[in-house]
């Protein structure tokens, strides 16, 4: 059976740990690479977890040795360290899913909100990988976007229901996250004393993942009201959405109709949950209407269908597989 090589440039992060725990089982990807920005050590080392589970070395990160090893790397690296990565790993003929901001946005939208751009070229002809929006593109893509965990949980509760609402009306995303979403790297807000038993707003209205959501709805950034929190919880993510809309429809019966072919997308008669998408790459959705506002509650597992296993589903599009193969499809529950 032929198998295509792959790598994870950034492995020691949260995300990093996803997606080599979705590879080592992938029937048709091999784990050619492993490295982060110090190597030096082993993987079970740095991920005590995968002890007696799966071992490699982890290598200090090397654009020429990853070229020679690999077909294909994820890149689960922070916005701006990704760029200096992607321009020669492409040059070499790899494809490459970057799970960091730097491919998602239009430069000037990015350099905003982000940092200068140092890699316009290959911005051009990124392909945003959400493949309920691109799933044709993506299957010819050399390089993807991984779309941010908030925009992903935002973008697919929204979209069905974009031809019905009112135009310039407010689109409100309330929206809480698990601690996770933040990654290893300890500051205040992240800190356990203040994270436990506690509840709280950050970088209201500002946060740089309304842009994304506004561009990739093809709205005005001002039309996108977006509200995060974090919670004290490890991993998760539950979207509350407000929009108007006019007409009258079964909102439902739309949402089931939009999605009636997406394999990751399941839509509920119950309000969601964060528990029974953890560990997946599902984004479960419910609806209700009350006269000319539409509620919709759309939940997600932040390092996976927000990082991790989403990027690998992109992998398979672009390789030419089943989208969902080694997908995990199983929730951590209880």
């Amino acid at each position: 059976m032929s198998v295509t090589k792959v790598g994870v440039i950034g492995a020691s992060g949260y995300t990093g740990l996803e997606l080599l725990k979705i590879l080592i089982n992938h029937p048709k990807f091999q784990l050619s690479y492993v490295a982060n920005s110090e190597g030096n050590t082993t993987l079970s080392q740095l991920h005590h977890s995968l002890n007696k589970v799966y071992e490699c070395d982890v290598l200090k990160a090397d654009i020429d040795e990853c070229a020679s090893s690999c077909e294909l790397v994820f890149l689960a690296l922070p916005h701006k360290t990704a760029m200096v990565y992607v321009k020669p790993l492409i040059s070499k003929g790899l494809k490459v899913v970057d799970l960091s901001a730097d491919y998602r946005l239009p430069q000037d939208i990015y350099e905003q909100f982000y940092c200068p751009h140092t890699d316009t070229e290959n911005l051009s002809h990124a392909v945003y990988g959400l493949p309920e929006l691109f799933r044709d593109e993506l299957r010819s893509a050399k390089l993807v976007a991984n779309p941010g965990c908030f925009p992903t949980s935002a973008i697919l509760g929204v979209l069905p229901f974009m031809s019905r609402r009112v135009k310039n009306t407010p689109i409100i995303v309330d929206a809480k996250t698990g601690v996770s979403g933040a990654g290893k790297k300890l500051s205040d807000n992240t800190h356990f004393v203040n994270v436990n038993d506690n509840l709280f707003a950050y970088n209201p209205l500002m946060h740089r993942h309304a842009p994304e959501i506004a561009q990739k709805l093809g709205v005005d950034f001002d039309e996108v009201h977006f509200v995060p929190h974090l919670v004290p919880l490890t991993r998760g993510m539950i979207s509350s959405i407000y929009i108007q809309v006019n007409s009258d429809f079964d909102a439902y019966k739309v949402l089931e109709e939009f999605y009636k072919e997406a394999k990751h997308i399941r839509v509920c008669k119950n309000p969601v949950d964060m528990k029974s998408v953890a560990g997946t790459n599902f984004c479960d959705i419910y609806v209700k209407r009350k006269s000319n506002m539409l509620f919709i509650s759309s939940a997600i597992d932040n390092l996976m269908r927000g990082a991790s296993s989403a990027a690998v589903v992109n992998a398979n599009l672009m390789m030419g597989f089943d989208e969902d193969l080694g997908i995990p499809n199983i929730a951590y529950v209880p």
